[in-house]
């Protein structure tokens, strides 16, 4: 894979090596050692970094395969995962091939969570973990990156300025997923460049328009090599987002002023808050493979879209701020009921109801004022699409809780 050297997760010859500089670099242990331990961090940093550093090549120092670093790191998943939500659900499984590569194209919400839930549901049930899209933003922290590449991930380049650096760039990534596909490994990408903030999730044509640049030349026409890429929409549902005031914050300042500037490191603590904080409950429905893509990117995308809406599980969270928001007069404007049309995965009780009203009543509390109605919008939003989904057509699994 020379040809893709500039984008391409480490290989299983570049492992072993990758792994011990890790284990070296004081950077990377003091992450972990925060992660571990706030307290010690704090008051002993030096202590926690020689104890991080032996607690590391002791359980990962052998290690030169990454399906061995993936397998090895399961359980550690499995821990922030029980520790930072209720339950996680999945629906839609039984959709795939454990044989079988996928580009699974996903909503997004988190940076790292998003595809690591998704890997989490993969591996748990016998499938093949996916390598991960990631921005070329997120390369800025030099740790982080090594820490993606060893985790399969793969650089989308979005830097460039000049047109050709730009088309040169999604061949390449181009080519690479549909070398990875051909091959066997299963793709992950977000359906469109940056989180979806506001809650409303709608694939980039552009971003479907891409797989095929690589493939112009084959003779193949657009739908059928869509066809072969086996496209699978995902929708990844958060009962509560742990950076929902971060987002409503910028999307405030973006509509006050036209612009949002990060601060130093916002990415990185962005990261943190979204693999730490609370989720409650979150749900992943995998839908079918399409095996007769449209003839057209926009009509693809339009397709994926209506796919990921009407398989969306609505929370009790997203169900109290489509009721609330339409008090909040910078909100736009909500119905007096939810449709019966809208087929969510459980019944929502009076009990629900109530916690989750009080429970968006604190976070509201928690915002100034002029954030409220954007974080309301990112809960609600979710909504409005699943209801224009179900107008028109789409059903859902029954899901299957986790253990």
């Amino acid at each position: 894979m020379q040809e893709f050297d500039a984008i391409r997760p480490y290989s299983d010859e570049e492992t072993g090596t990758a792994i011990n500089n890790l284990v070296r670099d004081p950077e990377f242990l003091d992450m972990i050692g925060r992660f571990k331990s706030p307290t010690l961090a704090k008051w002993a940093p030096a202590m926690l970094r020689v104890w991080v550093k032996r607690w590391l090549a002791s359980h990962f120092g052998g290690i030169t395969r990454i399906d061995d670093l993936q397998a090895r790191l399961s359980g550690y998943v499995g821990e922030l995962v029980d520790h930072t939500t209720t339950r996680v659900t999945h629906s839609g499984l039984d959709n795939l091939d454990k044989q079988t590569a996928y580009l699974f194209i996903s909503n997004h919400r988190d940076i790292v969570f998003d595809p690591m839930v998704v890997n989490y549901l993969l591996f748990a049930n016998g499938f093949n973990t996916t390598r991960i899209a990631i921005g070329d933003n997120l390369l800025a922290n030099r740790v982080f990156a090594e820490m993606m590449r060893l985790n399969k991930s793969f650089v989308v380049r979005r830097s460039m300025t000049s047109p050709r650096e730009m088309r040169d760039a999604y061949i390449m990534l181009s080519a690479f997923i549909n070398h990875s596909i051909e091959n066997n490994e299963s793709i992950w990408i977000a359906q469109r460049e940056g989180r979806a903030k506001d809650g409303l999730d709608f694939t980039d044509p552009a971003i479907v328009k891409m797989f095929y640049m690589s493939q112009k030349k084959s003779g193949l026409d657009f739908g059928e090599a869509m066809n072969r890429l086996h496209i699978v929409p995902v929708s990844i549902a958060y009962e509560y987002d742990p950076c929902d005031m971060d987002k409503a914050r910028e999307l405030e300042t973006r509509s006050r002023t036209g612009k949002y500037i990060k601060a130093e490191g916002e990415d990185t603590n962005q990261i943190m808050r979204g693999l730490t904080g609370f989720k409650g409950h979150v749900h992943v429905h995998f839908g079918a493979p399409i095996a007769d893509a449209e003839n057209t990117p926009k009509e693809l995308a339009a397709r994926i879209d209506r796919e990921m809406h009407a398989n969306y599980h609505l929370h009790t969270s997203n169900l109290v701020a489509y009721q609330q928001r339409g008090i909040h007069p910078d909100s736009h404007a909500s119905r007096d009921s939810v449709s019966d049309a809208v087929v969510t995965a459980e019944a929502w009780s009076a009990a629900e109801i109530e916690a989750a009203e009080a429970e968006m009543e604190r976070r509201l509390d928690a915002c100034d004022p002029a954030i409220r109605p954007y974080l309301l919008d990112m809960y609600a939003n979710p909504v409005v699409t699943a209801l224009e989904a179900h107008n028109g057509n789409g059903s859902t699994d029954t899901p299957t809780e986790h253990p």
